[in-house]
């Protein structure tokens, strides 16, 4: 491994993207320290810490780890790049129910780059609404203000929203163009990367948590089997989030003979990769945010409506740290997501289609319906074996949480939406550099034999 971190090094294109890429990332991150014109940081940061363990505590958590940021400070930076991803998710949507963008998905790279510009400007209409939202929950808390007191009337309350809203738009606009940055100059996935930094640099402040806990004698939070039973359960879940991310189902594909003069081409035997787990991290996150209203919504009530046992029970019960019927709900909309996703996204009777122009089939069945059928159940059965071990992971945190009594920003790193996208992202930018360094004959990360093999070819 060392070698190979010396090799990415010895390739001056790599290593230009390589750089390039970090400079663009080390940006990214000292816009967090980019405070909003009138807000207290301070009150803002003590009031988030009151809020750990509530029911919007664990929103805000949940949407810090699409932004990169916390609720402890509010910044330029402070939306994240989560707008754009939700408006590249609705057009990717909108695209398979609406045919004039399937059209034009389907003309090629100058229809994409038209849906890309129609995403820049969702992306701006999706920010201002996000920014008032965000700026008015702000304005709106008084125990204790989170705005100075000269910033609340007059014309510096008018300076407040000016600016907060084009600079929350700005901030996400200029993370929209670093990550297309990325993608043109540097090496892997822009806006992955971005995300990815985000999660990654709370990581530090979950050691600290548990190094100020930690007691070998056993007088502190936590002990040494709470920290060995961390330590083991997180490398087995990111093991277990790397077998799902690069599981498939290899169905054989025949290619079909034919005869040109005295020469018979074709007949060679392929494999169709089918994702154990299609849907990637969407089922998490579709049902961590459509969760989080149930258990906000069931928290006011069991507050406003003190009287009432069922309603204190179901708000116990639909807690995110241990709650058992959030559980249940959680792993039920999970499986739901997963299917869901793959109906859209996955198109047998395309692929069937697209096999039969090709001039190839699968061994036993007759090309055109017989063969979209198949597709579909194997798909069916996989998406079911996925959606489970997709479940497991998701939950892993919140068992955890609730019955060790660790908090939240501790066991998020023992599964759940941020260690995926973090396993995913990472095994794509370390496939990129292993395949910049096997075109230089150079040995990489991953598949050394093969390396020495086509180097001694």
């Amino acid at each position: 491994m060392f070698q190979a971190f010396i090799n990415i090094f010895k390739v001056p294109e790599l290593r230009k993207k390589l750089m390039f890429t970090l400079s663009m990332l080390v940006i990214y991150r000292l816009g967090f320290f980019i405070p909003l014109l009138g807000i207290n940081q301070q009150a803002l940061k003590d009031f988030a810490e009151k809020s750990q363990g509530s029911a919007m505590g664990d929103l805000i958590s949940f949407v810090g780890i699409f932004t990169g940021g916390s609720f402890h400070q509010s910044t330029i930076f402070g939306l994240g790049i989560m707008p754009y991803i939700s408006a590249a998710i609705i057009f990717q949507l909108l695209g398979t129910v609406l045919k004039p963008l399937k059209d034009l998905r389907d003309e090629g790279p100058a229809g994409q780059a038209k849906i890309t510009e129609w995403t820049r400007y969702a992306t701006v209409g999706l920010c201002i609404i996000q920014a008032i939202f965000w700026l008015k929950f702000i304005q709106s808390s008084t125990n204790p203000p989170l705005v100075y007191f000269e910033y609340q009337s007059g014309f510096n309350f008018f300076m407040f929203w000016l600016c907060g809203i084009l600079g929350l738009t700005a901030g996400t606009v200029f993370l929209m163009w670093i990550g297309e940055q990325i993608d043109k100059h540097g090496i892997g996935n822009g806006v992955s990367l971005i995300i990815t930094a985000g999660i990654v640099s709370s990581m530090p402040g979950a050691v600290r948590t548990i190094y100020d806990g930690f007691s070998v004698t056993g007088d502190g939070t936590y002990g040494a089997d709470v920290v060995l039973f961390l330590f083991i359960s997180f490398v087995v879940v990111v093991a277990g989030s790397i077998i799902i991310t690069q599981g498939q189902r290899r169905i054989p594909i025949q290619q079909a003979k034919h005869t040109r003069g005295r020469r018979v081409y074709g007949g060679q035997k392929s494999y169709l990769p089918l994702r154990v787990n299609h849907g990637g991290v969407m089922p998490i996150i579709f049902a961590s945010a459509l969760m989080m209203f149930p258990t906000l919504l069931l928290g006011y009530l069991a507050q406003k409506f003190e009287n009432v046992p069922f309603l204190s029970f179901l708000a116990q019960n639909f807690q995110v740290e241990g709650g058992y019927l959030y559980i249940v709900c959680y792993i039920a909309m999970i499986y739901f997501f997963a299917f869901f996703w793959v109906t859209v996204q996955f198109q047998p009777d395309e692929m069937a289609k697209q096999l039969r122009n090709h001039g190839s089939f699968i061994p036993g069945l007759r090309p055109g319906p017989r063969t979209a059928e198949y597709l579909e159940t194997v798909m069916e059965r996989i998406t079911y074996v996925g959606a489970g071990f997709l479940a497991i992971i998701a939950v892993i945190p919140t068992v955890v949480s609730g019955v060790f009594n660790i908090p939240m920003m501790v066991t998020a790193f023992l599964g759940g939406t941020g260690l995926l996208i973090v396993v995913s992202v990472m095994l794509d930018f370390i496939q990129r550099i292993e395949a910049s360094l096997a075109m230089r004959n150079y040995k990489g990360f991953l598949d050394t034999t093969n390396a020495k093999q086509r180097r001694g070819a």
